[in-house]
């Protein structure tokens, strides 16, 4: 048996300025271009991804597999189309060689300049080359799911955590699935719905309520029933296109019904704790007061509004700036995006002192956000090549490339400042340069949630900060020309009869 396993991973801010190029889909890992075969198979096949479990569990079926891209980028704008082709054109044409089954670790959320729905349009051209190839797809939680997703496949599963620390366990359900059915000659149902809802990505998690039992309930289907897959996608709301939305999807045997009915049901309680969906962040301000009260320590300050992980520039220095103006010390902070501060601190060279304007590099017209930076004297304390293992629960075994980085210490902060922007859920990204996340006082990231996978357990205490970026919680600030409307929550008093669903 042959196989097709591939990836293609983006979460698309559409609010973003910063394009999405080709060779983003490898920066992450130190690469100009997105890995194939053995490279990928070698960067990200024992790591926690739905890649590596959809791998595996082909290889279990003692398939011949082959690899012909895994394409992984770091939330931004949107995907430029050259971009997409070049990867969807090495997915279809490992597709036109002739294969069995086609197993994908996909997002759910890529926009690109010309398709809303990137996804969507991977699948279709899939399957304009092979009508009836069998099609297993892994999704993030964040999916905006759509037509086009669920008529182009035959099996789809989302991760079931929020930090995604089951990406792997994700795709051994996906693939398993498709392979079950294959050996039993069973064709699949698919049964899903759509709800007009931005629900707020700090308040979606499935460790806390409202989510939580509604997660449960989709997991005891399956755990329990002929249901073979059963998944709730939070969504993604920074994006200006037509199917934002909170949904619900179930796979089952052709012959069998009970999927329509658990949809309906997961779909009815997330409707009405719909008011329970909405996050309120304060002031900045207050968020760094509260902080500076706590006597233990390390305190974990959150700067969800400038986070990379949904798009964020993760080069605004507000959060950081106003830290420092309350008199707040032992600060370990970053990873700040900014190559040209790193640039400067390489040619200054390691413990020489140093006077520079760091941060502050991209503004968003679009939410009138302009770049924030600080300028400040400290010392070069630490060069590197940004390399590191991950060690913790999200993406475990991955090995991060952040471009160099440097380590500047002004005295009150130790600020961690690289060539690549990613989101900090290990503290792998302050440990490989020499600092120690537990030994400080305060510990600021940008991050909305994914941080607690590798922060929580050494927290004393976590504060959300909402700094000014592209993340922000506040959505008026965003000019939605293309979302469908009424949607929840612009349109606090509407009901379901005044919009069909998504």
């Amino acid at each position: 048996m042959k196989c097709v396993v591939a990836m293609m991973q983006h979460e698309t801010n559409t609010f973003s300025t910063l394009s999405t190029e080709l060779a983003a889909f490898g920066s992450g890992v130190g690469l100009k271009a997105p890995p194939s075969g053995e490279q990928a198979i070698s960067i990200y096949g024992a790591a926690d991804f739905a890649f590596a479990g959809m791998l595996a569990v082909a290889r279990a079926h003692g398939a011949d597999c082959v690899v012909p891209v895994t394409a992984y980028a770091e939330p931004s704008g949107k995907v430029d189309d050259d971009a997409f082709d070049s990867i969807c054109k090495q997915i279809c044409d490992a597709v036109k060689q002739g294969c069995d089954a086609v197993l994908l670790d996909l997002h759910g959320a890529m926009v690109t300049q010309s398709y809303d729905d990137g996804e969507g349009e991977l699948l279709r051209r899939i399957r304009e080359i092979s009508p009836g190839i069998p099609i297993a797809v892994a999704l993030d939680f964040h999916t905006n799911l759509t037509a086009a997703m669920v008529d182009n496949c035959n099996v789809i599963d989302g991760y079931r955590t929020y930090p995604h620390i089951d990406m792997y366990a994700t795709g051994e359900r996906a693939a398993q699935s498709l392979f079950h059915c294959l050996d039993y000659g069973i064709t699949t149902r698919m049964s899903w719905q759509a709800l007009p809802m931005m629900t707020h990505m700090i308040k979606q998690t499935p460790l806390r309520q409202p989510m939580k039992d509604i997660m449960d309930l989709a997991i005891e289907a399956v755990d329990n029933t002929a249901i073979l897959n059963a998944s709730v996608f939070g969504g993604f709301p920074l994006a200006d296109i037509p199917h934002i939305s909170l949904s619900v999807l179930a796979v089952e045997p052709s012959e069998n019904f009970l999927g329509e009915g658990l949809v309906k049901q997961l779909c009815a309680m997330a409707w009405k704790r719909r008011h329970d969906f909405i996050f309120e962040p304060e002031p900045m301000v207050d968020s760094v007061k509260t902080a500076k009260q706590f006597e233990t320590y390390p305190v974990v300050i959150a700067d969800h509004g400038d986070n990379c992980g949904a798009g964020g520039n993760a080069d605004d220095l507000s959060v950081l700036d106003e830290m420092l103006r309350q008199g707040l010390s032992s600060i370990i902070a970053g990873p700040f995006w900014d190559r040209q501060a790193v640039e400067r601190m390489i040619a200054c060279g390691e413990g020489n002192e140093i006077t520079l304007t760091i941060g502050g590099n991209t503004s968003v017209p679009s939410i009138g956000q302009v770049g924030h930076s600080i300028s400040c004297t400290g010392t070069v304390r630490k060069i590197t090549d940004g390399r590191f293992v991950i060690k913790g629960p999200m993406q475990t075994g991955l090995e991060v490339c952040l471009g160099r980085t440097a380590i500047l210490d002004i005295g009150a902060a130790q600020i961690v400042l690289s060539e690549e922007r990613w989101e900090p859920y290990d503290p792998g990204c302050f440990t490989h340069a020499g600092l120690d996340p537990e030994g400080c006082r305060y510990i600021l990231v940008k991050s909305r949630q994914h941080f607690r996978a590798g922060f929580e357990a050494i927290a004393s205490h976590i504060v959300l900060a909402a700094g000014p970026g592209v993340c922000s919680s506040d959505y008026a600030q965003f000019d939605f020309k293309r979302l469908v409307k009424p949607m929840f929550p612009l349109d606090l008093d509407m009901t379901l009869e005044d919009r069909r669903p998504v």
